[in-house]
Order: structure tokens, then C-alpha cells, then sequence
């Protein structure tokens, strides 16, 4: 019996070390959990509805910008830019998809482009790339972020 109260008294004691373990901080454990979060790679990309059933990523990242871009192309075909720039047959455009599903597009062009008037062409974009459809915004751990990438819109197809 001596032996088994030496052994409880033992245990007690070597108990009290794991106990005494150190918690991290609420702060230590925040920073380690940020620095572990890619902040360039989102969960999931925008979308619109045509592009929703497909399951994989990249496929579906693919779908978005060719039908976004299929849009830009179809609203802009009709306007007077392949007519006031007959040299211009393809322009990049930075679309910058928001967490509440709006959009805003700007042209980008050459730091040293003078052959255009950037203010005419920005102000034509901003007319016609209106009325789009619903758009769902991307996706970082379940919660809509703010996203931009650049897209090149083919204004003359030959």
C-alpha cells in the first residue's frame, strides 16, 4: 500500500509540470496565422453564372476571364475606337472586380503612348463597359475580396 501512495505522490508531482505549459498569446498565435496566408493567391476566382458549374480552379478561372473578355470585345465592337484608331487592334484593359460585385475598367497604355488620346479612349471605355452581368466577386477565406488583373481586348478581328 506505502507503494502505491508513493507512486500517487509521484505522479501528482510530475503532473503539475504539464500544467504549467505555456499558452501562446492570442496576438503570437494572429501573426503566425497571418504570415501562413498566401496574400496573392485567392480561394476562389470571380465568376459569373455560366462559369459556376465547372469545378475545377483553373477552369473556371480560364471561363471567366474568356467570357469577360468575349463581353469587353462585343461592347466595344460597335463603337467608334477601331474608327478614330485604326492602328489600335488590340488594347489592354485592368478590370478591378470589387467585394460588392461592381466593376471598374481602365485602359493601359504604354508609359510613353502618345499616339492616343488616352482621356477619349478611358471616357469611351467607361460609356460602353456598363450593364454587365451579375458578376460574383473572388473568394479569400470565405469572404468576398477585392481583385484586379489585366485582360487584352482584341478590338479588330481579321
Amino acid at each position: 500500500m506505502k507503494q502505491y501512495y508513493l507512486f500517487l505522490v509521484f505522479i501528482f508531482f510530475n503532473s503539475c509540470q504539464y500544467i504549467d505549459k505555456q499558452i501562446p498569446s492570442e496576438k503570437e498565435l494572429l501573426q503566425k496565422e497571418l504570415k501562413s496566408i498566401n496574400w496573392k493567391e485567392v480561394d476562389e476566382y470571380p465568376s459569373v453564372v455560366d462559369c459556376e458549374k465547372i469545378e475545377d480552379k483553373k477552369q473556371r478561372q480560364q471561363c471567366f476571364f474568356e467570357v469577360l473578355t468575349q463581353l469587353i470585345q462585343e461592347k466595344l465592337s460597335v463603337d467608334t475606337l477601331s474608327v478614330l484608331y485604326p492602328e489600335l487592334d488590340t488594347i489592354e484593359v485592368k478590370v478591378t472586380v470589387f467585394p460588392n460585385a461592381t466593376m471598374q475598367f481602365e485602359p493601359q497604355f504604354p508609359k510613353d503612348s502618345v499616339a492616343y488620346d488616352t482621356i477619349k479612349i478611358d471616357s469611351i471605355l467607361k460609356a460602353r463597359l456598363v450593364d454587365f452581368p451579375k458578376i460574383n466577386p473572388a473568394i479569400k477565406r470565405g469572404i468576398p475580396v477585392k481583385t484586379q488583373f489585366i485582360l487584352p481586348v482584341i478590338l479588330k478581328v481579321e
